[in-house]
């Protein structure tokens, strides 16, 4: 995690992972919070929602697809129309069929298969890098940088 130069304030980069397993939310807490991020996990999409609205620090969010309630998809769908969400990157796991190709059309940064290799996750977000250490830019007034 890069250190703030002088005058910056103290900031940690924060995940917010979505994902309804237990486990897997917990491994990557442990994980993700003793590589210096601050970790958060709700279990579906509307849970996200209420927690990104209320948790403006929040840098980049790791989805699963396959959630009860509101699923990956949904919830995307909902980050992207809100504008004040819209600029957070994501990285979609999941195990499912075609879940690479999903994740290209949603948007992602990354995609990451299930079983999670933790290794993979950190390289992504190292990849990815802060959203509050860099100017916010909407996905979609993006597209000529691709």
């Amino acid at each position: 995690m890069p250190q703030p130069t002088e005058g910056q304030t103290s900031h940690r980069c924060s995940v917010l992972v979505i994902d309804d397993n237990g486990d897997v939310c917990e491994m990557l807490r442990v994980a993700l919070t003793a590589d210096g991020y601050d970790v958060a996990a709700v279990a579906n999409g509307r849970e996200a929602l209420v927690y990104l609205r209320s948790h403006a620090e929040t840098c980049m969010i790791v989805l699963d697809l396959m959630l009860p309630r509101m699923d990956g998809t949904r919830f995307r769908a909902a980050q992207l129309r809100d504008r004040s969400l819209a600029w957070i990157p994501v990285v979609v796991m999941s195990g499912g069929v075609d879940a690479d190709r999903r994740a290209r059309e949603l948007g992602a940064r990354r995609f990451i298969r299930k079983p999670l290799n933790l290794d993979e996750i950190r390289l992504a977000l190292r990849h990815i890098g802060c959203g509050h250490s860099r100017p916010r830019v909407h996905p979609s007034t993006n597209s000529a940088g691709r």
